[in-house]
């Protein structure tokens, strides 16, 4: 499996694409939604983890361009994001992401079970 991490912070970029990497799990990073959308392009990754506060273009901007692509459309999107509020998940929910994970805490077997899932619902 091949994971696009679309996320600005460092600290964030290294420790989710190190653990995800523990767990055999192909890792490309962006560090704006500008490089993120090219790599989504280019690397056609089977999940992306989408950071909503970024420079260029904010996550809410790249799932808009997603879904105005075909071809990017079909990349499950998981919203990875310390924006917890109701409205933000709601919001990135409407514009297409098939799940939320607040990186915030932590808990990579949540996420684990959040990326589990989505990708279990791609393929049925």
């Amino acid at each position: 499996m091949k994971i696009l991490i679309i996320e600005d912070d460092k600290f964030f970029q290294k420790f989710y694409s190190t653990k995800l990497q523990e767990n055999k799990i192909e890792v490309e990073v962006a560090s704006d939604g500008e490089e993120g959308l090219a790599k989504m392009k280019a690397t056609n990754p089977d999940l992306v983890l989408l950071d909503l506060i970024m420079p260029k273009l904010d996550g809410f901007a790249v799932l808009t361009a997603r879904s105005q692509n075909k071809n990017l459309k079909k990349i499950p999107v998981i919203v990875f994001s310390t924006l917890g509020q109701e409205k933000d998940v709601a919001q990135a929910q409407k514009l297409g992401a098939n799940g939320y994970v607040n990186k915030g805490f932590f808990d990579f077997s949540s996420m684990v079970a959040t990326i589990s899932q989505v990708m279990k619902s791609k393929t049925n």
